[in-house]
């Protein structure tokens, strides 16, 4: 299928920005070969000004002048922007989807006039400062290609991980897609008990940035795992000791363990949902 352009993204929001930042930082692609749509006039001003890409208001054109288009919308947005495109979709097309909970078998049910090529991807925020990374799962009609297409993408802005059971990629969005904002807010709790203590604001918010960057960067590089790298730290009868003895009568880690959990329960529930509308 010749199209304008090669990659089409339907919605403007923040993974969208992650995504098209990525592939124009790594030169995947011109910025003159990317569409995206969004019924936001400030969002599509925001793409064509910082990307310099095409703009419209209309996922239609999206789809018709796109040979792979990206689904980057919130599952509660799912049949209300992707079932008016049926008449559009062709077997050509290279669906790629970033919406939590939805299976790539929801999509193909939309589109059964065609083979749906679906690819199902769940990234995270840090693409946006290339430290991303995203869970990849390839659906039945998706060829070897098509899942390498997709990883390109994603790499541009991180690392991927293949998921071969789909029904992992619950768990892949409570660890990974929604794992930055757990630590934000650690973050967050790490500071202000630095302000308790004395610190002002600033001294106690960039104190915690560092040491968790400095941390994150350790078990990148070294290949150690979290706890050997958590012994180093905690001396016998220290104040690591006291902090992770004090965390342990509270239950932190079983808090944080059914947080997990909680989030990989509502993938599922989103999942079921949009599998309960529409017959699919």
């Amino acid at each position: 299928m010749a199209t304008q352009y090669e990659i089409g993204i339907i919605g403007a929001g923040n993974a969208a920005e992650g995504i098209v930042h990525g592939i124009i930082r790594n030169t995947l692609l011109l910025n003159e070969r990317i569409v995206v749509s969004d019924p936001l006039e400030d969002r599509r001003l925001l793409f064509a000004r910082r990307f310099g890409i095409a703009v419209t208001e209309e996922n239609q054109n999206v789809v018709e002048n796109s040979s792979i288009v990206i689904f980057a919308v919130k599952p509660q947005q799912f049949l209300e922007v992707c079932a008016p495109l049926t008449g559009f979709i062709q077997e050509s097309h290279l669906l790629v989807t970033i919406m939590a909970g939805v299976s790539t078998r929801a999509i193909e049910g939309l589109y059964p006039h065609v083979r749906a090529r679906v690819v199902r991807v769940m990234p995270n925020l840090p693409m946006h400062v290339g430290a991303g990374m995203a869970g990849i799962h390839a659906g039945r009609h998706a060829t070897e290609a098509d899942r390498l297409h997709a990883q390109r993408i994603f790499e541009a802005a991180g690392k991927s991980l293949l998921v071969e059971d789909e029904s992992l990629m619950d768990a892949v969005t409570a660890v990974s897609g929604s794992g930055p904002a757990y630590f934000y807010y650690f973050v967050e709790a790490l500071a202000a008990a630095g302000e308790k203590a004395g610190l002002s604001p600033p001294q106690a918010l960039i104190l915690a940035k560092q040491a968790c960057f400095g941390a994150a960067s350790m078990l990148m590089e070294t290949g150690e795992s979290p706890a050997a790298l958590r012994q180093k730290i905690t001396s016998p009868d220290g104040t690591t000791q006291a902090a992770i003895e004090s965390m342990v009568r509270t239950g932190l880690f079983e808090d944080i363990r059914e947080a997990v959990l909680a989030a990989a329960s509502r993938s599922r529930e989103l999942g079921r949902q949009r599998s309960n509308v529409g017959g699919l």
